[in-house]
């Protein structure tokens, strides 16, 4: 599956404070720019992508 950056809808957002590494947020801005959206609507794309995508981890149990 791949990732599409879209224009995100006019959703309610609440205000978090959110620490990148410079380069991760210059790869993030920049990307944004390329797309015609925000900073903050590509890492919400991101996170939502990552979470529908995510596989669960396989727990293996072994029987004593």
């Amino acid at each position: 599956m791949s990732f599409i950056v879209t224009k995100h809808q006019n959703t309610p957002y609440l205000a978090r404070t959110l620490r990148f590494p410079a380069d991760l947020y210059q790869q993030l801005k920049d990307t944004a720019a390329e797309h015609h959206t925000s900073v903050s609507s590509l890492v919400v794309q991101c996170c939502e992508f990552a979470l529908q995508n995510m596989e669960e981890p396989s727990h293996s149990k072994s029987s004593s």
